[in-house]
């Protein structure tokens, strides 16, 4: 695919919160994830920052899905039955038309690790819906409008078959951030550096999150060095997060966000180290 950049001109971008408020895919701890009555909730309980999943379908629409596949986990089938999780794989949205990926629900089978999880019917959403959604909530009750903190679901195994390569992958993603002027609202995190890089490269005004998993043995020099820019947030699993990273962080003005803190206990320890902000599944523990 030849892309066609629309290059952003350097500006000054809007500003995060001292603390961002962030809910883990709108707020999965109480509504179905990744959905717009989850986002809805979370705006309710006062998040700053919507934490979500795009993904695509074959027909290249953006909508909102952790997995590149129909989760076992959550799925029911257009016929009332469940999708297990031998088949689940099968099920691969980007071989799918969003007509077909919209007759699956998302949010009527019983979450094993959510209990407090709000059941209803309720479908994957495009990413163009999740943010006219939300303008429209916001407006009518006159309040802030949120960012929008987008990950990348892509990775170098599945280009091509799950999703697509990180170039079209950005380029599709921002040509709708652009045509909905979502430009200073948003911020682009992953796991995958590859797609952060050509975002840095072709749209620089963009707040970046780079996403650290508990794995990952590299230093935070190391890892910075091989993504090779300054992002914006750095966003590691909660368990990494020390005084001395948080310090090296900052000296940079990179903004520290760790992820996911499901207890009040844990929120308030981050917080006292200095963190920037948190994503959670329980947005409404902030208010705790």
């Amino acid at each position: 695919m030849t892309t066609q950049h629309k290059k952003l001109p350097l500006r000054s971008a809007t500003e995060l919160p001292a603390f961002d408020k962030e809910g883990h895919r709108g707020c999965r701890g109480l509504m179905p994830e990744n959905t717009i009555p989850a986002m809805l909730k979370a705006l309710d309980i006062g998040v700053t920052t919507l934490e979500m999943d795009a993904s695509f379908s074959k027909d290249k629409k953006i909508l909102l899905s952790h997995e590149p596949f129909f989760n076992h986990i959550i799925t029911t089938k257009p016929d009332g039955s469940f999708i297990n999780i031998k088949e689940e794989h099968t099920y691969n949205m980007y071989q799918m038309e969003y007509d077909s990926i919209k007759t699956y629900d998302v949010g009527l089978k019983p979450h094993p690790s959510f209990p407090q999880q709000q059941k209803m019917a309720v479908s994957k959403p495009l990413l163009s819906d999740v943010f006219d959604s939300v303008k429209k909530y916001m407006a009518n009750s006159k309040r802030v409008y949120p960012f929008f903190n987008i990950e990348t679901k892509c990775m170098p195994a599945t280009d091509n078959i799950y999703h697509p390569a990180p170039p079209e992958f950005v380029e599709w993603l921002m040509n709708l951030i652009i045509e909905k002027k979502m430009e200073q609202q948003v911020i682009i995190q992953s796991f995958d550096f590859r797609s952060l890089q050509y975002l840095h490269q072709y749209y620089p005004a963009i707040k970046t999150a780079v996403l650290i998993e508990m794995f990952d043995t590299r230093s935070f020099e190391e890892q910075i060095n091989v993504l090779g820019f300054t992002p914006t947030i750095y966003s590691p699993e909660n368990t990494l997060v020390n005084k001395t990273l948080i310090e090296k962080c900052h000296l940079q003005n990179i903004k520290v966000i760790p992820w996911t803190v499901n207890d009040t206990k844990k929120i308030a320890e981050l917080k006292a180290l200095g963190v920037d902000g948190i994503i959670s599944d329980y947005p409404n523990l902030f208010n705790q």
